[in-house]
């Protein structure tokens, strides 16, 4: 099963803020706060039914406020589609890092992406849903240039298990896409509380590529097995890189 789940950053009170009304909770009115409602509703409802009179509400603030950081919705969305794939960029690069070889490190990575529909959910789903949306927006750059990066990642793990021997001959740009364009539609079938856990079906994921991609498949069923260290290290480095970025 899954180790933990990321969770909204407690909102503390600190010196510079005011204190909160006696009797009314504390506004939650961080960037943070605000870029979190907003993909929380996009994930449940949809870019196009989101607006700001629902974020205030949510959190109990002004839209004033909201505008206040983000002058227009294309600028929230922008924002928390940056929030998003650079934390998953560093959780890419911290995956590979701590796992040994190609084929290790293409399992981590793959795990992660289903892991990515239980342990950072609400961004997830508002990232996959409305990727289209703004795509071709000019305040996307930023945007397009971390998914680029991203990409980078897993191409290069695959381009160094060609290298090596441990994969097949591939043609890597295709085969990178054919996975990304699996794992993106994830968000339309898995439920946290179904029969798979997100751990497990992210092990089918990795039987699903690995089996095909591997030279020497006698090592596959450690590479996929969902209580085995490859799980645990995706596991552990999703949860502590979102727990550090959402207390930022």
């Amino acid at each position: 099963m899954v180790a933990g789940r990321a969770v909204s950053p407690p909102m503390e009170s600190t010196a510079s803020e005011p204190e909160p009304r006696r009797g009314r909770p504390r506004p939650a009115g961080r960037p943070m706060d605000i870029v979190a409602a907003f993909a929380r509703r996009v994930a449940e409802h949809g870019y196009a039914d989101t607006n700001y009179s629902h974020i205030a509400g949510d959190l109990g603030i002004a839209k004033g406020t909201i505008v206040h950081y983000y002058a227009t919705k294309d600028r929230l969305f922008a924002a928390m589609h940056d929030l998003y794939l650079h934390r998953c960029l560093n959780q890419a690069r911290a995956i590979v890092k701590r796992l040994p070889g190609p084929a290790e490190q293409l399992a981590g990575l793959l795990f992660s992406f289903i892991l990515y529909q239980d342990l950072d959910r609400d961004f997830t789903v508002a990232f996959q849903r409305e990727i289209t949306t703004l795509a071709r927006h000019e305040r996307m750059a930023s945007g397009r240039r971390l998914r680029a990066d991203y990409l980078r990642v897993v191409r290069n793990v695959m381009t160094a298990g060609v290298r090596d021997g441990t994969f097949w001959s591939i043609d890597v740009d295709a085969q990178s896409l054919l996975i990304f364009g699996s794992s993106q539609w994830a968000w339309t079938w898995f439920r946290p509380d179904g029969r798979l856990s997100a751990v497990e079906a992210g092990g089918q994921l990795v039987e699903l590529v690995l089996g095909s991609l591997l030279v020497d498949r006698s090592r596959l069923a450690e590479l996929v097995d969902p209580s085995g260290p490859i799980a645990r290290v995706a596991q552990e480095c999703l949860v502590t890189i979102t727990e550090i970025e959402s207390a930022d």
